[in-house]
Order: structure tokens, then C-alpha cells, then sequence
């Protein structure tokens, strides 16, 4: 097949802004993403600067956005991002500085993963006297988290990390998660405490990206979502998110709808005044725009909403 590889090229020695550069290739119907990548550093342009290593979608080092989504350039065959004759965009990892055309600065990713403390914490000082046997159960629990291969693309394309470089990032929360699930680490109230904090768990916009992007099936926002409950079980002290999720369930299980007045004085607290006045600009331009909430005297309860009651009822019951 016939492609048009559009690719983002950056020197930092010979320019200051990025630049797209179109290369012809000539491709077999087999060719990965990488494939075709390859064969236009070796063949057309010897500069082209890009990280691949075992090429079996193991090792996760040739991970890069292909037609704006985070993917593994070797696990993408060509033909199913673009037809024969088209053009496929190729881009470096989002969210990471780039350090020349594909190559991105992995110290932002890494940092965030360290920052969670990714091994196991034992209570045993100075270590246990045997063997710590754990249940069949809570091994298989784990599996999904550990099938991580710390390629980047879920941080590549997190929305909330874009906006804010302080967000802990989906990687390090679902590695944070196979800690705070094994039976055998013993500080999970100490990292549960930390993850309440901001930066953490509150601080995901549950936009599923990384879920979309993520090569092997972590689904770390589902981790993540895992974590709050958890979280939220350990009697942490409350927050903004935690008591943000609190009132959206109450507000729902009483009246069946969603108060959303309340939703914002609940989620700062209706003693913290400074902060509330502080969203008044917001509410003014809300307001001015037809989009402010109803007023909290005017909510009512929805027809039926004793059967949404029920629901949450039995869904408490079952966590029992």
C-alpha cells in the first residue's frame, strides 16, 4: 500500500517551534506503524529520531500518537489508521517534553510513578518471621494492575494532566493501586491518606482516555475509581472531591436528580464562605449564559424517586 507518513519533526539545535514533515512510503500490507518508521529513517531520512525497542508491544518504549491517540507505533498495523493512498499523522507522546521529533523526556512520568512509592511496605519490622501467604483471591485482583507496561500513553493523552502538571497521572494512580490491594503491604492507610490529597485521586476528570488509549487492558481510571471507594472506606479525612461524590449520591437518592446548587456548596463546604464568594464570578458568567443551576429551594423530587432510593439501598446492602 501507498501512505503518506505527516510526521512532527523537532530539532532544539536548529529550531525553536515543531514542524510537520510528509514522507512517501511504500508499505506491505504486514507494516506496523513502526514498521513504516523505520523504513523511512533507514531509507529516506537518517535523522528522523525515534525510541523502539523489542517490537512485540512488551517493553511499551515505542509508544506515540498516531492521528491524535496515544498508541504502540509496533502493535498498530498501518493499514487499520489509514487507507491506501491517505495520510496517517504521526506526533510524540503528549503531556512530556519533547526532546527531538518522537523522543519524548520520560522525568515527568517517572516522577509521578516514584511518587507513590511503588513497592511493598511491610508492617514486619525488620522483616516477617515466615512466609506471607496471600489468597488466590487477591493475587488474581492484581493481575490487571500489574499488566502494565509503563509505556506513557495514558499520561500522554490524560486530559486533567494537560491542565494541571500536579495530577498524580493514571499510571502512577493504578500502580498506587496494586500497593493498596496486595494483602501484603502495610501502609495502605498511609497512601490512601496521601492519595486523598490534592493531586490525587480527586483530581481524575473521568474522561476515560486513559482507559481508551491503554494498550493492555489496565484501565486505569477504573483503578482509579477503585481507589476513591477505598478512600472514602478508610474514613479519610473529607475534601472537596470526596464530599463532591457524597453529595451527588444523596442529592440523587433523595429527590432522583441531581441538585447542583448544593453539589458546589457541599463540595467546598458550607462553612467555608471565602471559597464560595470565590466562585461568584463563575456563577455570575454561568448566569449570564442561561447555564446557572436551579436554586436549591426550587429543587424537587423527580417521580419514581423512591424506586432510584431502592436502588441505592440495595447497592449499600451489597457492600455489606
Amino acid at each position: 500500500m501507498q501512505a503518506k507518513i505527516r510526521v512532527q519533526r523537532y530539532d532544539p539545535e536548529s529550531s525553536e517551534q515543531p514542524w510537520l514533515q510528509e514522507y512517501d512510503v511504500d508499505a506491505p500490507e504486514r507494516y506496523s506503524v513502526l514498521d513504516a518508521l523505520v523504513k523511512v529513517r533507514e531509507e529516506i531520512d537518517p535523522s528522523l529520531a525515534l525510541r523502539c525497542s523489542c517490537r512485540a508491544a512488551i517493553c511499551g518504549s515505542c509508544a506515540m500518537r498516531v492521528n491524535d491517540q496515544a498508541r504502540l507505533a509496533c502493535n498498530t498495523r498501518l493499514s487499520s489508521v489509514v487507507e491506501d493512498g491517505g495520510t496517517v499523522k504521526i506526533e510524540p507522546m503528549g503531556n512530556q517534553r519533547v526532546v527531538k521529533d518522537l523522543v519524548v523526556d520520560l522525568q515527568l512520568f517517572w516522577g509521578k510513578v516514584r511518587a507513590v512509592q511503588p513497592y511493598l511496605q511491610p508492617d514486619a519490622e525488620p522483616g516477617p518471621e515466615e512466609e506471607f501467604i496471600a489468597s488466590n483471591e487477591s493475587m488474581l485482583n492484581l493481575l490487571t494492575p500489574m499488566g502494565c507496561i509503563m509505556c506513557g500513553a495514558c499520561v500522554s493523552d490524560c486530559t486533567a494532566l494537560e491542565v494541571d502538571e500536579n495530577f498524580l497521572g493514571p499510571a502512577a494512580l493504578a500502580k498506587s493501586y496494586r500497593f493498596v490491594a496486595d494483602p501484603r503491604d502495610g501502609k495502605s492507610g498511609e497512601r490512601l491518606g496521601a492519595l486523598n490529597e490534592y493531586g490525587g485521586v480527586w483530581d481524575c476528570a473521568r474522561c476515560y482516555m486513559c482507559v481508551e488509549v491503554c494498550p493492555k487492558g489496565v484501565a486505569p481510571m477504573d483503578r482509579i475509581m477503585e481507589l476513591r471507594e477505598s478512600v472514602m472506606a478508610s474514613g479519610a479525612p473529607g475534601t472537596p472531591g470526596s464530599r463532591h461524590v457524597q453529595s451527588f449520591a444523596n442529592s440523587v437518592a433523595r429527590s432522583g436528580w441531581l441538585d447542583e446548587t448544593m453539589l458546589a456548596v457541599d463540595s467546598w463546604g458550607k462553612k467555608n464562605v471565602p471559597k464560595l464568594l470565590s466562585e461568584a464570578p463563575l456563577g455570575i458568567r454561568a448566569l449570564r449564559r442561561g447555564k446557572f443551576p436551579m436554586p436549591a429551594f426550587l429543587h424537587h423530587k423527580r417521580p419514581g424517586h423512591r424506586n432510584v432510593r431502592r436502588i441505592f439501598e440495595r447497592a449499600e446492602a451489597g457492600k455489606e
